[in-house]
């Protein structure tokens, strides 16, 4: 079952959507499936949405993991736009980037190619963004784990529900980008429009 947190961001677009004409918008956190098949590909889930779009930001992403009936997390991948690398032996090339390609990174997914029995575990998914604010930078560290079972056959409503979450994580990426792209012309609009008033003014004065 897929669960859905939806988190207000103070600078992105709702009416792209709807008709209201102030500039809000959405994100939204989608909880990682927690069964993978064995031999297959599977997709682990890290999503944190920033809450101010429109303050530039630098993220790093980092996974750990702790196999069962084991005390210690193993240090296990790290992604820096643009540059992802795997960090423990027991998963050499079967760990591939599946989240955002810029900096600003707010899906942190990483695909587990060929997974195997001893994939069973706990993942940590670490994000530590740091906020350039127009004063000072800012800080913060989210953390999300996964509890994940590997069985030998998959069932029909887990795949359809992995499906979904495929689908619904694309959609929220296309969306974000029109956002972004209807807020720029919303903002350029307003701005195009204040410097006519001003040049009036200049022109009266």
């Amino acid at each position: 079952m897929l669960i859905i947190h939806l988190h207000v961001l103070p600078s992105c677009v709702l009416h792209l959507l709807t008709s209201l004409s102030p500039c809000h918008g959405g994100c939204a956190e989608v909880d990682s499936l927690t069964e993978a098949v064995v031999g297959q590909s599977f997709l682990l889930g890290c999503i944190s949405c920033k809450r101010r779009a429109e303050v530039s930001a630098r993220t790093t992403v980092d996974w750990h993991f702790k196999p069962l009936e084991e005390e210690e997390f193993r240090h296990i991948f790290h992604y820096a736009h643009p540059r992802a690398k795997i960090l423990h032996e027991d998963f050499s090339d079967r760990l591939e980037w599946h989240g955002t390609k810029t900096r600003d990174i707010q899906i942190g997914a990483i695909y587990i190619h060929n997974v195997i029995f001893n994939d069973t575990g706990t993942y940590r998914c670490t994000i530590n963004r740091t906020l350039f604010l127009p004063q000072y930078e800012e800080h913060v560290t989210v953390e999300k784990e996964v509890e994940l079972n590997v069985v030998a056959v998959g069932n029909l409503t887990v795949v359809i529900a992995e499906i979904m979450m495929y689908v619904l994580i694309v959609v929220l990426q296309l969306w974000l980008v029109l956002v972004l792209v209807y807020c720029y012309k919303k903002i350029s609009e307003q701005r195009e429009a204040r410097d006519a008033r001003k040049a009036l003014r200049d022109q009266a004065e």
